[in-house]
C-alpha cells in the first residue's frame, strides 16, 4: 500500500511539472495565456547597444516568455527601421532619433522597450595629435566626421557645439561609416569624429585618437540613445507577444549589471576584440520607457531644427510590462 501511495505521488508531481513547462513555453510569465505569435524577428544592427537583447537570446529570457526571437541583422539603425515598417520584421532596434523622423514623416510607430542612454565617455568627440583641433571651440569650420545627418551622432554634436558656443553652420560635416573614422583621423582627411563605443576604444588604439568633448555632456547627458519599436497595427494585434518581450528585456537588462555576462556577448555578437571590449566604456542599458525621458529626443530635434513642430514622446509608448 505504501508502494502504490508513492507511485501515486511520483505521478502527480511529473504531471505538475508538466503542466508548469507547458504553461511557460505557451504564455510566458503573467501573459495571461500564450503569446500570439511565439517567433517573432527583430531587426538590428551591430552595436554593442544589443548586449541585453543577446542576453535575452542566449540566456534563455525569451524562452521563458515563450518566445522564438531571431534577429535579422542590417547594415544600419535606418536599415533595421525599414524592415520594421515595411512588414519584413516585427520589430526593430534602432536610433530615437529615427524613430522620431519616421513619425514626423507619417509613419505610425510605437516604442516598444528601451535599449540605450549615453554614459559618461561613451560617445566623444575625438581628434589626434596632428589635428589642428585642440579644444572644443577649435571645432568651428573644421571638418568633423558623423555617420550620417540628423543620426544621434549628428544631433549630439551639434547639441554640445551649441552647449559651447561653436557655430556649427560652418562646420564642414563628413558622413562615413564609424568603424572608417579611426583611419581618416589618422591620414588628414577628417579634424575630428564623433565616435561611440567601441570605435572610440579602437580609434585610440589604432590612431592615437583622444577626446576633444564628452557628446553627451551639458543638454545630452544621460542622452537616450536607442530603443525597440514596431508598428502601431502590430502592436495592437500583438498585445501579449509584445508583453512578454518586455518582461524577457527588463529581466536581461537586470541582469547585465554584471559586465562578465555581457562582455563574451560583445566580443561574440558585435564583433569586438577581447582587449577593446575589456577597455570600452559601455552604454547605460535599460528597458522600461520613461515618456519624460524618451520627449528629450524630439524636443532636441525641434530646437535644432530638424523637425519643425513638437512631437509628443508619451503618444508613440505602447503600454509597458509590470516592473515587479
Amino acid at each position: 500500500m505504501p508502494k502504490r501511495a508513492s507511485t501515486r505521488r511520483f505521478a502527480v508531481l511529473a504531471l505538475v511539472l508538466a503542466l508548469v513547462s507547458a504553461c511557460s513555453q505557451r504564455g510566458g510569465s503573467g501573459s495571461g495565456g500564450a503569446v500570439e505569435k511565439p517567433a517573432i524577428r527583430v531587426a538590428i544592427f551591430s552595436a554593442v547597444d544589443l548586449a541585453t537583447f543577446w542576453l535575452a537570446q542566449e540566456g534563455g529570457y525569451f524562452k521563458v516568455e515563450g518566445l522564438d526571437v531571431q534577429a535579422d541583422a542590417g547594415a544600419s539603425g535606418q536599415e533595421a527601421l525599414t524592415r520594421m515598417t515595411n512588414g519584413q520584421d516585427d520589430l526593430a532596434l534602432s536610433t530615437y532619433t529615427l524613430f522620431f523622423l519616421a513619425k514626423n514623416n507619417g509613419a505610425d510607430l510605437k516604442l516598444i522597450a528601451d535599449a540605450t542612454s549615453a554614459s559618461p565617455r561613451s560617445n566623444e568627440l575625438v581628434t589626434v595629435p596632428n589635428s589642428p583641433v585642440k579644444t572644443v571651440t577649435d571645432l568651428n569650420g573644421k571638418r568633423i566626421a558623423i555617420s550620417s545627418k540628423n543620426a544621434a551622432s549628428d544631433v549630439l554634436t551639434r547639441s554640445v557645439l551649441r552647449d559651447h558656443g561653436v557655430g556649427f553652420d560652418k562646420v564642414q560635416w563628413v558622413p562615413m561609416p564609424l568603424p572608417d573614422m579611426g583611419t581618416a583621423l589618422a591620414q588628414g582627411r577628417i579634424d575630428a569624429a564623433y565616435q561611440p563605443e567601441p570605435f572610440l576604444t579602437q580609434s585610440a588604439k589604432v590612431a592615437g585618437a583622444y577626446p576633444v568633448i564628452d557628446a553627451a555632456s551639458g543638454s545630452t547627458q544621460s542622452f537616450p540613445l536607442t530603443g525597440f519599436g514596431a508598428t502601431a497595427k502590430w502592436v495592437q494585434a500583438h498585445p501579449k507577444t509584445m508583453l512578454a518581450f518586455q518582461r524577457a528585456m527588463l529581466n536581461a537588462t537586470r541582469a547585465a549589471v554584471d559586465r562578465a555576462r555581457i562582455e563574451p556577448l560583445v566580443v561574440r555578437n558585435a564583433k569586438v576584440d577581447q582587449d577593446i571590449a575589456s577597455l570600452m566604456v559601455m552604454p547605460a542599458f535599460g528597458s522600461t520607457l520613461d515618456a519624460r525621458r524618451i520627449q528629450r529626443v524630439p524636443d532636441l530635434l525641434q530646437q535644432l531644427g530638424v523637425v519643425q513642430t513638437k512631437l509628443d514622446a508619451s503618444s508613440m509608448i505602447a503600454p509597458q510590462a509590470s516592473t515587479g
